[in-house]
């Protein structure tokens, strides 16, 4: 009697260590649009639509567009919210709840996604010198020479579009990267180019953008993505070596 105990423990041990996702988990991750519908294996609370729309444009304050930003971008930022590089309390626990390939295939969907006018009406104002030309003086590098002089992105390096981006988030993101919160950026690059940004210009900077026009990701990204993946992959320390010109940011 006391074997026949013994190995039932150990078969409950074991079935308690099994990982291998259930038939439930699969079907709730089947491909990208899966995932964002229903949250994947983490359930209904997880869903990406909630908060980023049936369209993947955000909504209009705090949670940001997705639909046509560059994929490796995009996972990029699911696996710094896993890893805790970029931390959040929402993104960090709804990242951490898939697995690489769930990350890969809801940033790929979200690419794929035709951009939505932009909810601001469209400006015809001219950007503010401080994001056309920064301010060497200062410190401030151009945040056109990365994501280019209408935030369209440069393609180079995983610089994403910024243009069509609701203001209060791009705001949100600039003062976190000056306050240290945010921090995935390799060397510091984003944290050290708005170090000195005023309120004022870091207003001026979001409130425009957000007027510009989002338009799909330049093509020259799709050869940068998989490099975004598979700095992605690597641990948080190694990632620190690429070169400064990468931004990866906002």
């Amino acid at each position: 009697m006391r074997v026949s105990l013994s190995v039932l423990v150990l078969l409950t041990g074991l079935a308690a260590c099994d990982s291998t996702p259930g038939q439930t988990d699969r079907t709730f991750t089947a491909n990208g649009q899966v995932i964002a519908m229903s949250g994947g294996a983490g359930g209904a609370a997880n869903a990406c639509f909630t908060c980023h729309g049936l369209d993947g444009g955000g909504d209009g304050v705090a949670a940001p567009r997705l639909a046509g930003l560059d994929a490796g971008y995009l996972q990029k930022q699911l696996e710094d919210y896993a890893s805790g590089l970029r931390p959040d309390d929402a993104m960090t626990r709804i990242a951490k709840a898939l697995d690489q390939e769930g990350r890969r295939q809801v940033a790929a969907y979200y690419a794929a996604l035709p951009p939505p006018p932009t909810q601001t009406p469209a400006s015809i104002a001219p950007a503010p010198a401080i994001y056309l030309n920064g301010d060497p003086s200062r410190g401030i590098v151009a945040c056109a020479s990365c994501h280019g002089d209408w935030g369209q992105g440069s393609g180079q390096g995983g610089n994403p579009q910024i243009a069509g981006q609701p203001a209060a988030y791009t705001l949100e993101q600039i003062d976190r990267w000056k306050a240290g919160k945010r921090r995935n950026d390799p060397r510091g690059v984003m944290a050290a180019a708005v170090k000195s940004l005023s309120d004022p210009e870091a207003r001026a900077i979001a409130s425009w953008l957000s007027t510009q026009p989002a338009s799909p990701a330049p093509a020259s990204a799709a050869a940068t993505g998989s490099a975004s993946v598979e700095a992605a992959a690597r641990p948080a320390a190694s990632r620190e070596t690429r070169r400064p010109y990468r931004s990866d940011g906002a």
